[in-house]
């Protein structure tokens, strides 16, 4: 089953060396051992939060496999390493996850309707979404439909200083808008 990973810089995760292709272990456990994966990308920022010193992988899930009820969590004990995602990869495949799953329970790292930046990357997930960042933060924005959870439209962005400017709201179009109203919950400083 495809899923994705996060290790530490050169594969690593827990101490044990990783390498592209087939790794093998004995048992899985979602608590106890296993090599862990997750069928949500976005679930892996919960374990390796920090963009820029973690690799994310898309990987196939397979032998012996427990699921873990906290989140997509899955432990295995075949896990075949497929390929090395960026940043806006990792992105679109949580964006696409999110359009094929609209009532699968929420990452953590889900806004709902506005979101700034934190950690390099800001998701937004509403009616009227809206996001805004720093220059080299990612944007990931899904738009829902009126009356369901389903996703209609989605958005991916660098704030690169030309086109998305730095601390400027954007929403699903990625035109400038204006700052939410005080009725979304907005709170200034996040």
């Amino acid at each position: 089953m495809i899923a994705y990973k996060g290790f530490n810089c050169g594969l690593v995760c827990r101490g044990y060396q990783f390498h592209m292709g087939l790794n093998v272990t004995e048992e899985a456990n979602c608590v106890r051992n296993g090599f862990h994966c997750a069928h949500n990308p976005l679930d892996c920022l919960r374990y390796y939060s920090d963009m820029e010193k973690s690799i994310y992988c898309v990987v196939n899930a397979g032998g012996d496999i427990d699921e873990d009820a906290t989140d997509s969590k899955i432990s295995c004990t075949e896990l075949t390493i497929l390929k090395k995602l960026s940043r806006r990869e990792f992105f679109l495949h949580a964006l696409a996850y999110m359009h094929d799953h609209p009532k699968a329970q929420w990452a953590g790292c889900v806004e709902r309707e506005i979101g700034v930046a934190r950690l390099g990357y800001a998701v937004v997930r509403g009616k009227n979404p809206k996001a805004r960042g720093c220059k080299g933060d990612i944007l990931a924005i899904a738009k829902e439909s009126k009356d369901t959870p389903d996703i209609e439209k989605v958005a991916l962005a660098i704030v690169d200083g030309k086109r998305l400017k730095p601390d400027v709201w954007y929403d699903i179009t990625l035109s400038r808008c204006g700052k939410p109203q005080p009725s979304l919950e907005w709170k200034d400083g996040l």
